[in-house]
């Protein structure tokens, strides 16, 4: 059974920082892409940043320069380090993970940005 663990979620002033991590296990193929979207109350999810297996990125304009993806191949983990974080940030983040034939999304965790 495959697991998708997240965690680092949190609440932080504005300009400060937060790191999150996923963890995947139980997949019986390679994992390919990994990423974090996100979703504020009454908007869409919408794309965070995305790494491949290779570690080529890509992330949204609203994120870029404040937000790094990476992740641990042997681990099957990927992490996102949150700098600069503006109240606009504020949603629930959730990780995904796809194979060849499946996609696996976690159950989402609440990052607030707020004085």
């Amino acid at each position: 059974q495959v697991q998708v663990a997240e965690s680092g979620g949190g609440l932080v002033h504005p300009g400060g920082s937060l790191r999150l991590s996923c963890a995947v296990s139980g997949t019986r193929f390679t994992i390919s892409a990994m990423g974090w979207y996100r979703q504020a109350p009454g908007k869409q999810r919408e794309l965070v940043a995305r790494i491949t297996r290779s570690k080529s990125t890509n992330y949204a304009d609203s994120v870029k320069g404040r937000f790094t993806i990476s992740r641990d191949n042997a681990k099957n983990t990927v992490y996102l380090q949150m700098n600069s974080l503006k109240p606009e940030d504020t949603a629930v983040y959730y990780c995904y993970a796809g194979d060849l034939y499946n996609e696996y999304w976690g159950q989402g965790t609440q990052v607030t940005v707020s004085s």
